[in-house]
């Protein structure tokens, strides 16, 4: 009763705090306090169902809040001692009012929840604390003052809110804390220079915050700590060397954190150190060779910075070692033989470098080697004869280098999962076993000097998804007879090899979606079965011998979108069903024996001439007219009438043209508008273009100030862009917007003509109806349009940077300039008017030189695009609150920054998980700082339909 007595004066005091009903009043002062925390939180899972008082229920002595879930208590049930409420899925504001009672608490636990707001200073009354876990939160605000009065506090993990302002100094004060967590948020200044007095501390992670400023070399103060993360932020200055003093530094990360200089040989002092991460900062110099006597290395990745030299010969003593990246940087030499010996070695990665001799020939020999990644630099000789010795290698990327000789090396590496040896000049046959390679997925041995033919087994290969050959052009042989029945097969291509046979029959190819034979000495016909091929989007089999009609069923296929017949033999005419196909972005059967008409869909329009000339029995539009769809003189045995009258009438509109022309600059017209309409599109007169502007009043800002929505006297509402341009520059100008003009595809706006006199130019559009990016980012819009929108986007700038010749740069990607139709897909507005912008301005090139000037600037102006594209991608991900932060974002660790993307997108099912990290990791790549790291955006394209894998991440620590 005494126990009682003490817990009912207690209760007394707090009923201020707990505005509770009488009948409340009767329960024990804990089971009250959290009853009333359970009132202010969100709990739509129901998870706190069992924090009741059951009806009737007596006062014993005892807390009934003890037998609730996530509370613990002292041994007879009267104090409670812990309360975890971690991964309920709970929201709400923390009040922290009902903190007072709990006195004896020595372990809080709020992780993995969604509460936010300000953390209350009233969780300080927890004096007994020695553990308080609030990560993964949305905390914001500053961190409250007044910690040190968690004297007993051990454990601080905060990893993952919004907290910001200055990181507290007061921290230092916490003689007992062990392990400090402030990752993930946005603290911003200066690491604390009091941070380097903690006298217990072991664990200090800051990484992934806004944290600038220099490394205070105070740190080196820290005898304690074994760990310490403080990367990701954008600090000022060099890796201080006091940080050598750390003794019992076992893992050191301070990677994406901005820092220059040199790496301090000193580190080298660390003789516990098991793991140093330095990627991505601007580092210079070489690798000190001091840190091999650092013998408890196991990973070491100085990727991507400015590190020149060689790999040390001294590193053949790290034997623990079993990662080493020096990927991404400016290094040179060799690579040491006694990098083979090392015994533990299980990845190498060295890409993108300027290394040259051959890999060491016992590379492999001697380790379990699971991952060799050497591509894009100036290595030669032939693939280590033991590279697969351990049975373990799963990855071997050796592309853009000057490797010779064959593939028994790796014949039967049955452990290989991704191989990438194009760009080389190995030879011999392809003597892969694919009935000993059960988990590959991708193979590329393109531009290559293969011979043989495709080994014969490739149907045994159950899981390829990727298969290349393309440009090995003394390949021959067959296409084996079962290779479209491959189960996961979504990418062959086999462009230029010299193969010479039928196409095998397409009796199961539900996984495929691009054939790429283009360039080879294929005949016969294409089967009827291709039907069976649904995911299909694209086939080309260009210049080949092919022969017969076009099936009806390639037209069937849904999602069909590039088809490239031309240079074969077909005849006959191209089916109808093409006509009625939603995603047909352009069907090639130039220069074969096809006859009849062209469809009348407007997709087709839009092809232009170069996808139906050389076939002398075919018209329609974009080609000459039918005979048959001239009414007025009606027959084909007419047609040469008609075409003589028309020849006429043309002569007479002519005439005409010349007399209005005269007309008008009698009027006092000072130049003469000239009108340029564009092949399968709507023909407009320039009267049409200035009639309709005079009629227009008020501009719009659809897309800028200088276009203005008007609606033609044909009935058609079109955008009109205004430019003002030098008479000297009208020449290239025209030149260039007729490239522009001709540049067609699904995710471009349109370009439908434009007149100009020696003065302005007019430019007319579609108008689309439905808005533009920057206004969708302001609404609340699932996931699906999402990423339909990121992949429309990726297309049109892929067709710009590739398929245009020579490629033609945006050159203003910006959310207002994606606009969308009424299906709503994206199409990309304004694309290369940077250049037209600038020569209107007196700046042009001459007629003669424009286009070599174009091309020196194309290479970085093309990467800026791709930067664009990725800080679009984070603006759509994030509803533009990472706006123009590219080189920031970086700075958060990747799990913090993919669990806030998911909650922001509300991701909830797998396939969506899984699209919202993959479109996360392609943003990432394209933001990159330097722009030779960002992939091309075919590559990107290839890796958001999954027909690319980013092995090209840092490290399997970023989970890339």
């Amino acid at each position: 009763m005494e126990i009682f007595k003490c817990f009912y004066i207690k209760n007394l005091i707090l009923v201020t705090f707990f505005m509770v009903s009488s009948a409340v009043l009767a329960i024990d002062p804990y089971s009250e306090a959290l009853l009333s925390l359970k009132s202010e939180l969100v709990d739509d899972d129901n998870s706190l169902h069992n924090w009741v008082v059951p009806s009737g229920g007596k006062l014993t002595g005892k807390s009934y809040a003890c037998s609730w879930s996530g509370i613990k208590c002292n041994n007879d049930s009267t104090i409670v001692t812990s309360i975890d409420l971690s991964m309920k899925k709970l929201g709400g504001v923390v009040s922290g009012k009902q903190f007072i009672i709990f006195t004896n608490l020595t372990s809080l636990n709020l992780s993995h929840n969604f509460f936010s707001g300000q953390l209350p200073a009233e969780i300080f009354n927890l004096t007994s604390l020695t553990s308080l876990d609030i990560s993964r939160n949305n905390f914001s605000g500053p961190f409250p003052g007044g910690i040190p009065i968690l004297q007993n506090l051990v454990v601080l993990d905060a990893f993952s809110n919004s907290f910001s302002g200055p990181l507290p100094a007061e921290f230092s004060q916490l003689e007992n804390l062990k392990v400090l967590n402030l990752a993930g948020s946005y603290f911003r200044g200066s690491i604390p220079p009091e941070y380097g007095s903690f006298k217990s501390l072991e664990f200090l992670h800051l990484a992934g915050n806004s944290l600038t400023g220099s490394i205070p070399p105070e740190l080196g103060h820290l005898k304690t700590v074994t760990h310490m993360e403080i990367g990701y932020n954008e600090y000022q200055g060099f890796i201080p060397p006091e940080l050598g003093n750390m003794s019992q530094l076992q893992y050191l990360d301070i990677a994406g954190a901005n820092l220059s200089g040199p790496i301090p040989k000193q580190l080298s002092n660390l003789t516990s150190l098991q793991s140093i991460f330095l990627f991505r900062n601007q580092l210079t110099g070489s690798i000190p060779s001091e840190l091999s006597i650092i013998e408890p290395l196991t990973d070491l990745d100085l990727s991507d910075n400015f590190l020149i030299g060689s790999i040390p010969e001294s590193f053949s003593e790290l034997e623990n070692l079993r990662l080493l990246s020096v990927m991404y940087n400016d290094m040179s030499g060799t690579v040491p033989e006694s990098i083979a010996k090392l015994p533990s070695l299980e990845t190498l990665l060295i890409w993108n470098n300027r290394f040259s001799g051959s890999l060491p020939p016992s590379l492999g020999r001697n380790s379990k080697l699971k991952w060799v990644d050497a591509s894009t630099n100036d290595l030669v000789g032939s693939i280590p004869p033991d590279i697969c010795a351990s049975g373990e290698l799963f990855k071997l990327i050796l592309f853009s280098n000057k490797f010779t000789g064959g593939l028994s090396s790796i014949s039967n590496c049955s452990s290989l999962v991704r191989l990438r040896l194009e760009d080389n000049s190995f030879s011999g046959e392809i003597t892969l076993k694919f009935s000993h390679l059960p988990d590959i997925l991708y193979v590329d041995l393109s531009k290559n000097n293969f011979v043989g033919g495709i080994p014969s087994d490739i149907s045994q290969a159950t899981q390829l998804e990727y298969f290349n050959v393309s440009y090995n052009p003394q390949l021959g042989g067959i296409i084996p007879s079962q290779t479209w029945s491959l189960p996961q097969l979504q990418n062959f291509s086999a462009s230029s090899c010299g193969i010479s046979s039928d196409l095998p029959l397409f009796e199961s190819c539900k996984s495929i979606s691009v054939i790429d034979l283009d360039s080879n000495s294929l005949s016969g016909t294409i089967p009827n079965g291709v039907s069976k091929c649904q995911a299909l989007e694209k086939i080309n089999l260009s210049n080949n011998n092919l022969i017969g009609h076009i099936p009806d069923e390639l037209a069937s296929i849904p999602v069909l979108g590039v088809v490239d017949l031309s240079n074969n033999k077909f005849n006959g005419p191209i089916p109808a069903k093409f006509g009625s196909s939603s995603n047909l972005q352009l069907l090639n059967v130039s220069f074969n024996n096809i006859s009849g008409s062209i469809p009348t869909a407007k997709s087709f329009k839009l092809m232009g001439r170069s996808a139906f000339v050389g076939n002398s029995e075919l018209c329609g539009a974009p080609l000459q007219p039918c005979p048959d769809s001239v009414g007025i003189l009606g027959s084909k045995g007419t047609w040469k009438v008609t075409r003589i009258v028309l020849l006429s009438v043309g002569l007479l509109i002519v005439l005409l043209g010349l007399v209005f022309g005269i007309l008008y600059l009698r009027r006092g017209i000072k130049s003469q508008w000239k009108m340029v309409s564009f092949a399968g599109l709507p023909q407009f007169t320039a009267n049409d273009i200035l009639t309709s502007l005079s009629a227009t009043t008020k501009p719009t800002d659809i897309q800028s100030p200088s276009v203005t929505k008007t609606v033609l006297p044909t009935g058609i509402t079109v955008l009109v862009k205004k430019i003002e341009l030098e008479a000297r520059s009208i020449k290239v100008v025209s030149e260039f917007i007729m490239r522009l003009g001709n540049a067609r595809h699904k995710n471009l706006i349109r370009l439908l003509g434009f007149c100009h006199n020696q003065h302005l130019v007019y430019l007319l559009y579609d108008y689309l109806p439905n808005g533009n990016l920057a206004e969708k980012m302001e609404m609340k819009w699932d996931w699906a349009a999402k990423f339909r929108t990121v992949v429309g986007i990726a297309r049109g700038l892929c067709f710009l940077h590739h398929e245009c010749y020579p490629a033609i740069p945006h050159g203003d990607l910006r959310p207002s300039n994606i606009v969308f139709d009424e299906n709503m897909e994206p199409h990309l507005a304004e694309f290369g008017f940077k250049h037209v912008s600038r020569w209107s301005k007196g700046s042009s090139p001459t007629t003669t030189k424009w286009e070599t000037e174009y091309n020196e600037a194309t290479k970085e102006e093309l990467s800026m695009d791709i930067y664009k594209f990725g800080e679009m991608i984070l603006e759509i991900l994030t509803r533009e609150r990472l706006a123009n932060s590219g080189a920031s974002i970086h700075s958060k660790p990747w799990e913090v920054l993919l669990r806030e993307i998911y909650n922001e997108n509300g991701a909830s099912s797998a396939s969506s998980l899984q699209e919202i990290k993959l479109v996360l990791e392609v943003a990432m790549l394209c933001t990159r700082s330097r722009s030779s790291d960002r992939p091309s955006m075919e590559d990107v394209l290839k890796l958001l339909s999954g027909l690319k894998h980013l092995e090209d991440g840092r490290t399997s620590k970023e989970g890339q």
